[in-house]
């Protein structure tokens, strides 16, 4: 199946080269063998790292730098954090967050970053700075990844900045479902993937947005950030194309203005977070004349997405 990310997003990368002028006035000795925080050691400043010394650690290490006093962090949170990492036998970073002025958001826990990065957040407080060294089996292994060699053992400075627990499922009042000409959506609230029966019809010919569970949430606007779990389907054959439940972790959207697929935005804006909402996307709302990876053209999109929480 093709990720809905790669469709109408660029997705978001962990790793780019980005290097910058250092900065921070302080520093921190090394703990647990881990090298040292040369300046800017504060939570919120830009840190720079001594090289490693000795043999690199073979296990997995976190160190607390400073501990915050939010709540701990877990698998299936929304998490927000800056960092800054580096190779163990290198004085120089090989990417940060901090120069791109962003943060960097990711749901612990469900593989969309290193192991040593699930492994060395999770317990950590809102308001930490952890220092973690990772040994290649829990980073890049044998393949490496860009400017980072083969067998690297990693190290990450790390700020968690913000936590947003995740539910499994939607939950709210059940919507009628009573339109023959509709797709059917199942109200399930377990976190499995819902069952959706298409008709055997010609599709609608303006977009579709209805509840099948509506919550009591704000409502989603365009400049939310938003986090789904979603089942979309082609209306002929009643085909899936893509599926959050399929790879077992759900899909952070950008803000919806920046999503190109306009019935997916037009759909979700102004729908309350923690419902389920069905979306029928015609094809001048979709993807048109154009194929896009296994989506025909001209093709009638069918989508259950969960508006789990806003990011």
């Amino acid at each position: 199946m093709r990720r809905l990310a790669g469709l109408i997003v660029v997705p978001l990368l962990l790793l780019t080269a980005a290097c910058g002028n250092d900065t921070g006035s302080d520093s921190a000795p090394s703990k647990n063998g881990l090298p040292a925080i040369t300046a800017g050691a504060k939570f919120g400043e830009k840190p720079t790292l001594a090289k490693g010394e000795g043999d690199p650690p073979k296990e997995l290490k976190a160190d607390v730098i400073s501990e915050g006093d939010g709540a701990k962090v877990k698998d299936g949170d929304y998490i927000e954090v800056n960092y800054l990492g580096q190779a163990w036998d290198s004085d120089e970073p090989f990417d940060n967050s901090f120069d791109r002025g962003e943060p960097f958001g990711l749901t612990l826990g469900a593989g969309q970053v290193i192991k040593g990065w699930d492994e060395g957040l999770k317990g950590q407080k809102v308001g930490s700075r952890v220092e973690i060294g990772i040994p290649p089996e829990l980073g890049y292994g044998e393949q490496g990844q860009g400017d980072i060699k083969p067998n690297a053992t990693l190290v990450f400075v790390v700020d968690v900045l913000k936590s947003t627990s995740v539910p499994k499922a939607a939950e709210g009042a059940e919507a009628a479902q009573d339109d023959a000409a509709l797709p059917k959506v199942g109200v399930n609230a377990d976190g499995k993937a819902p069952k959706i029966t298409i008709p055997k019809t010609d599709p609608p010919k303006k977009l579709v947005s209805n509840y099948i569970l509506e919550s009591d949430g704000a409502e989603v606007t365009a400049k939310d950030t938003v986090i789904v779990a979603y089942e979309a389907y082609l209306w002929k054959d009643a085909k899936k194309f893509d599926s959050t439940y399929a790879v077992g972790r759900n899909q952070t959207l950008p803000p919806l203005e920046q999503i190109s697929l306009k019935g997916l935005k037009d759909g979700l804006t102004g729908k309350k977070i923690g419902s389920r909402v069905l979306l029928v996307i015609p094809p001048d709302q979709a993807f048109g004349e154009q194929e896009q990876q296994g989506v025909p053209k001209n093709s009638t999109l069918v989508f259950s997405v969960d508006i789990l929480a806003k990011a």
